[in-house]
């Protein structure tokens, strides 16, 4: 049953902030027991008889901030007179199964699947079809983006009867087992950073024997805490390794919110990121030191663009708004996606993908062991011809592109790449330096969804 309804202005316009309560487990009989679940309607444009629905596949997080950072959706509803539906995924933001157990051991977090995500959803459709006057013929298309993308493809795939397609933006559904091969998410990295300076990725590549030869000492560790401004110092080299660790997220970031204007997707940071930061990262030759100051200034710029930051926190990455314990618990689990480096055709470390490391390092942490395989099984992996009505849009310059459907499948399954795109630069608001190969993905996404919006209403 739905509770709540305060409103609320979240970014664009009023929203209507509800709760619905689902089962805890929906695949057995035993667990009964139900939790409060939130959801955001906007109504504002949607033609009360049976007009569409666009319903986002909430991700690991907060549903408030992917609201905010979906302005695609909030752009063609007037278009579509679309009511929009932001739906939180179970254990992120305040939908939380068992309040403040959610996360006490693997018995709570049992039931954190995107399976029982999926159900989470088909049931709120469901309920909101039979609930709201004038919605019971309602076209439902599933739209997000990155691992929300793979949840609307898949929400497509396992539930054709409750959504009539999907757009599926930067989701890396082929992120698994040996679909694609494991280097090529940091090779896409290197080459956002190799495009956007010259000697820049060779600085950062040349940054690791830096930091290893400067963490050999006290002194050394003393230098770098001090350099880059660590809340934290740095007092063994396993603390060196979190060091490096932090940097190769925050490339990693960088390459994913390479947008062409200002933004804070993950950080408040300049238009086009990456080559501001490469302007730092001119010369590779450097001394160890005067490399790893200019290395700082750059990372800098990410973590303090803003200038409000005191010291640098290692342990930080991104916006709070993500949920990293249950992300970190869910890649422990089912979603095991291989990555690796070879310091050839990237400029990272060398590092092989790890498969028995990483069931070691999940045992220890949650009592679990991750299944490899178990998301071909249950999503299919390339074998998804069958399926129809899904577009996969990816960004030339997002890694995740590694991993996602970037050619035609069928004619119902259409790849939509974007050259000059960051991650799912497709779903975020019209902006006036959007490129034109954005603006084209964007009117190819709002035509076909007007044609499964059509066919739907036809089928009635």
């Amino acid at each position: 049953m739905p509770k709540g309804g305060e409103k609320q202005e979240v970014g664009f316009m009023l929203v209507l902030v509800l709760g619905f309560f689902y089962l805890i487990d929906h695949f057995g009989f035993d667990e009964d027991r139900t939790f409060k679940q939130r959801y955001l309607v906007a109504d504002q444009y949607w033609k009360k008889d049976n007009g569409p629905i666009l319903f986002y596949t909430g991700n690991e997080g907060d549903i408030t901030w992917f609201c905010n950072n979906t302005g695609f959706m909030w752009d063609v509803a007037e278009e579509l007179e679309a009511m929009l539906v932001f739906a939180e995924h179970r254990y992120y933001g305040e939908s939380l199964p068992f309040g403040n157990e959610s996360f006490s051991d693997s018995k709570h977090l049992n039931y954190l699947t995107s399976e029982q995500a999926l159900a989470d959803f088909a049931v709120l459709v469901e309920y909101l079809k039979s609930s709201i006057a004038g919605a019971r013929h309602s076209p439902v298309i599933a739209i997000g983006g990155s691992y929300g993308g793979m949840l609307a493809a898949w929400f497509r795939m396992k539930y054709p009867h409750v959504v009539v397609g999907a757009l599926a933006a930067s989701a890396p559904i082929w992120q698994f087992n040996d679909l694609v091969p494991c280097g090529t998410f940091f090779s896409i990295v290197t080459n956002d950073f190799k495009k956007s300076g010259t000697g820049c990725s060779e600085s950062i590549r040349n940054s690791w024997n830096a930091i290893n030869h400067l963490s050999s000492t006290d002194a050394g560790l003393q230098w770098l805490s001090n350099t880059f401004h660590l809340c934290s110092p740095l007092k063994n080299l396993q603390d060196a390794a979190v060091l490096k660790n932090w940097l190769s997220e925050t490339w990693v970031n960088l390459a994913m919110v390479n947008y062409p204007y200002k933004a804070d997707f993950l950080q408040p940071l300049p238009a086009w990121p990456i080559q501001e930061v490469c302007k730092f990262l001119k010369d590779p030759s450097l001394s160890d030191k005067a490399l790893l100051q200019n290395v700082f200034r750059a990372v800098n710029l990410y973590y303090n663009y803003t200038g409000e930051a005191s010291c640098l926190d290692v342990s930080q990455t991104a916006t709070k708004s993500l949920g990293e314990m249950g992300w970190y618990y869910q890649t422990c689990t089912e979603m095991v996606m291989p990555l690796c480096t070879d310091g050839v055709h990237d400029m990272f470390e060398p590092q092989k993908w790890d498969f028995d490391a990483l069931s070691e390092e999940c045992q220890r942490m949650w009592g679990v062991r991750p299944r490899l395989s178990w998301i071909l099984s249950m999503y299919g992996g390339k074998n998804i011809n069958s399926h129809s009505n899904i577009i996969f849009s990816n960004g030339g310059l997002d890694p995740w592109s590694a991993g996602g459907v970037t050619q035609n499948i069928t004619n119902s399954l259409v790849a939509v790449v974007i050259p000059d795109g960051a991650h799912h630069l497709d779903l975020r608001s019209r902006n006036p330096l959007d490129p034109k190969s954005v603006q084209q993905a964007r009117a190819l996404e709002i035509c076909l969804m007007k044609q499964w919006i059509e066919t739907a209403r036809h089928s009635h």
